[in-house]
């Protein structure tokens, strides 16, 4: 009987599949070969992350992998109409990103607390120039999105004495609705999002959100670029309608030499990095070792995703059989 096969959407460095030498028939493809490769695959790992390819290629013709692993939390790249139609089961890297981006949330609350930025421009201009910071216990945040990063979020900004406000489509437990967003943001200091991307998502962050805010407040997005109205952000930040932002991702990236958020006061941008840290792909590759392991053996997986709702549903979802376009 013929190994399996299993093809890999490249990127450098390729995935480390160490234990599956000689086990698995491993093929490589790339943007412009995915289409060909695709009807002889049985399993599909997706590791270049920045690709649309999944979604150009899946519509066309022949057989399609009977599973497919995103190695990334969203899955916007990946889903199109074709996919969510069929029968492939999806998976994510669910469990690798969450605490590394809630630390950087936190980093950037003190960074803004403490005005980090300001003391750098000052340090390069030699200047001696004291202020106050912002103390960051007893500060209100409002995290947008219930899944397990914006459950992270809340569990280490509550570490450092912030009360926080996890909000989420549907109110449960100790999560807000998303009909309690607007007044939470109101009087919040800090506005986190870290939702997916879908059509309840998308633009959500725009003029009407942020003519909410303090004058104080700041807001960081860590979810997806698109749920953001970058011009309105802009236009809300040349305003002093809020005091500062943070995006590490989005709607195009990377994000061009060209691009006029370079020179917005008070945003600060990170090339999306919130949650890559040392030895990330190696845990990437471990994780997916490990899945196509269960696979092989006929056993369930984790973190599938529900392709019609677009993310991995999370245990008190399953129990209320509800939607939740804020989950991730």
């Amino acid at each position: 009987m013929p190994d399996p096969v299993l093809l890999v959407l490249d990127a450098a460095p390729s995935p480390r599949l160490g234990r599956l030498t000689g086990r698995v028939d491993v093929r490589h493809a790339d943007a412009s070969s995915l289409a060909g490769l695709l009807p002889a695959a049985d399993v599909l790992l997706v590791w270049d992350l920045a690709s649309d390819a999944v979604r150009r290629a899946w519509p066309g013709p022949g057989a399609r992998p009977r599973w497919v692993h995103t190695a990334s939390a969203g899955v916007d790249r990946v889903l199109c109409p074709e996919l969510v139609a069929s029968g492939t089961v999806l998976t994510n890297a669910r469990g690798i990103f969450e605490r590394p981006i809630a630390e950087y949330v936190a980093g950037l609350v003190l960074a803004f607390a403490k005005d980090l930025p300001t003391t750098l421009a000052l340090q390069r201009e030699r200047r001696w120039h004291h202020r106050d910071g912002q103390r960051v216990a007893g500060s209100r945040a409002v995290v947008v999105g219930a899944g397990p990063i914006g459950r992270e979020i809340t569990r280490l900004l509550h570490g450092l004495g912030v009360t926080v406000a996890l909000v989420g489509r549907t109110a449960r437990r100790t999560i807000h609705g998303v009909a309690d967003l607007d007044r939470l943001a109101a009087r919040a200091d800090w506005v986190v999002a870290a939702t997916p991307l879908t059509e309840s998502t998308r633009g959500m962050f725009d003029s009407r959100f942020f003519g909410l805010l303090q004058p104080s407040a700041r807001f960081i997005n860590v979810g997806r670029g698109a749920s953001v109205v970058q011009a309105d952000l802009v236009d809300a930040l040349n305003r002093r309608w809020l005091a500062g932002a943070a995006l590490d991702v989005f709607e195009d990236e990377p994000l061009g030499p060209d691009s006029p958020l370079w020179d917005v006061p008070g945003l600060l941008i990170s090339p999306h990095l919130s949650g890559d840290t040392a030895g990330w792909r190696d845990r990437l590759s471990e994780q997916f070792v490990a899945m196509y392991e269960r696979w092989a053996r006929g056993e369930p997986l984790p973190n599938v995703v529900d392709k019609e709702r677009g993310y991995v549903l999370s245990p008190d979802l399953n129990e209320l059989n509800d939607a939740d376009d804020l989950n991730e």
